[in-house]
């Protein structure tokens, strides 16, 4: 593939024959319009998405973006790697987003033992420890606003079910772009959590997950983007945007070898349940 064709978003897929909500994605990390991100999602059947913040400064933008169009809900947190600084500053603020009536998920929160080891983002990455500090305090936030907890887990899955189980989590747990196999699906499933998936399910070296994804609930499915990130096979590597969700279900229809519709119209009211979103 030669390098501009690389660099392509992919095309807009027809639209699916049942609307699905993005259950995660970053709005403001794509590099579009944010009104024409999110037409180019209704053409291809994602009537709403759910935008998710990095930082605090991501934290007001999608708040903001989610009282600006009634396609955008949002879901605030600071991403585990960006804990190294959290004092009172940040968790006051935080604590005043997350208290929005757009804001309808804390998150993305969690666990990152990849990029510690690995180094290469463009901020201080904390460590494991302030990362699960950090984590707790998003738990116990998620329970006292009474929303659903969602989160991050890279390489760390035995960890991220060690500590929702110590803590209690609260009522609505989403592990947001599942990458565990078939028996961490069993045993967070068994908890009642949401299992998110994004385009890496669609990945053909993606066994894992294939395996996971069969094996899931279909109460407990939800499908996203995580744009701009994780675009779906056959477009791996290209920009992703909150349309290409409709690449991503069609393939896990595939997988779990159920009709097109049938799995929109579950995963539609699956996020419509888990975010508290009012139906289509």
């Amino acid at each position: 593939m030669s390098k501009e064709k690389s660099r392509e978003a992919p095309p807009v897929p027809e639209p699916l024959a049942e609307p699905i909500i993005d259950a995660h994605t970053h709005l403001d990390a794509c590099a579009a319009d944010m009104t024409e991100v999110l037409d180019r999602a209704n053409a291809a059947g994602i009537s709403r998405v759910v935008t998710v913040a990095d930082d605090l400064d991501s934290a007001r933008w999608v708040t903001e973006a989610a009282e600006a169009d009634e396609r955008v809900y949002a879901a605030v947190a600071l991403h585990p790697t960006r804990t190294s600084v959290f004092g009172d500053r940040e968790r006051a603020e935080l604590e005043e987003l997350a208290g929005h009536p757009r804001v309808v998920a804390i998150g993305e929160t969690g666990l990152d033992y990849y990029w510690p080891s690995v180094g290469g983002l463009d901020h201080p990455v904390a460590d494991a420890d302030a990362q699960r500090e950090a984590f707790e305090w998003h738990i116990d936030l998620a329970k006292r606003t009474g929303k659903p907890l969602m989160i991050h887990d890279r390489d760390a899955h035995e960890d991220v079910l060690e500590i929702l189980a110590n803590r209690t989590p609260p009522d609505t747990v989403i592990l947001h772009c599942f990458s565990g196999d078939a028996e961490i699906a069993r045993r967070a499933t068994d908890a009642g959590y949401f299992l998110s998936f994004s385009g890496t399910v669609t990945f053909r070296n993606a066994t894992a997950s294939h395996e996971a994804a069969r094996i899931a609930p279909e109460h407990l499915l939800l499908v996203e983007t995580d744009a701009p990130f994780l675009t779906p096979h056959p477009y791996r590597g290209r920009p992703n945007e909150p349309y290409c969700a409709a690449y991503t279900l069609r393939g896990l229809a595939a997988l779990r070898d159920v009709g097109e519709a049938e799995l929109a119209i579950t995963v539609r009211g699956n996020a419509e349940r888990a975010y508290g979103l009012p139906p289509l």
